[in-house]
């Protein structure tokens, strides 16, 4: 089951990925992307990893010793334990950095590499965004959390 789970975190995701990077115009992708929901997949392989491992993971996490850490992931349900949770965050960060970028006006050929660099290293991907937010300025007045204006009687245009 391990394997299976390992096997199966990363193309779980990968629809999500691409719609951020290669249509992050189109209106699906909003729909789609706004929901946190969308990254439940691999962070139900996580669950069930860590279930299946919680007599050795609670250890680790409980009293974190490099020791206990490097002896838990050099295990191959340590491991796909830690991917599992790493592609479920790696895709909030990404998502979070998706809806940023739309709602300050980023131009999506300077997000779409933000977003590949943080497929592939989260944390750099992130500082990138962090400073690329910096210059981007604020949201215009009126965009809401998830992008878009609210009109005078609350609605959206």
């Amino acid at each position: 089951m391990t394997g299976l789970i390992f096997d199966l975190t990363f193309p779980l995701v990968v629809p999500f990925w691409a719609l951020m990077i290669l249509l992050p115009g189109w209106s699906w992708t909003r729909r789609i992307v706004g929901s946190p929901l969308v990254v439940v997949p691999p962070l139900v392989g996580y669950l069930v990893l860590a279930v299946a491992e919680f007599d050795r993971l609670w250890p680790v996490v409980s009293r974190p010793s490099l020791a206990g850490l490097t002896e838990f992931l050099g295990t191959p349900a340590g491991a796909a334990t830690l991917w599992a949770h790493v592609i479920a965050f790696d895709l909030f960060v990404g998502r979070w950095i998706y809806l940023d970028g739309r709602e300050r006006g980023v131009h999506p050929l300077v997000t779409g590499p933000i977003l590949a660099l943080t497929i592939l290293l989260s944390p750099v991907g992130l500082l990138v965004h962090l400073a690329v937010r910096e210059v981007a300025g604020r949201p215009p007045v009126g965009a809401t959390p998830t992008g878009g204006a609210v009109g005078q009687s609350g609605t959206r245009r």
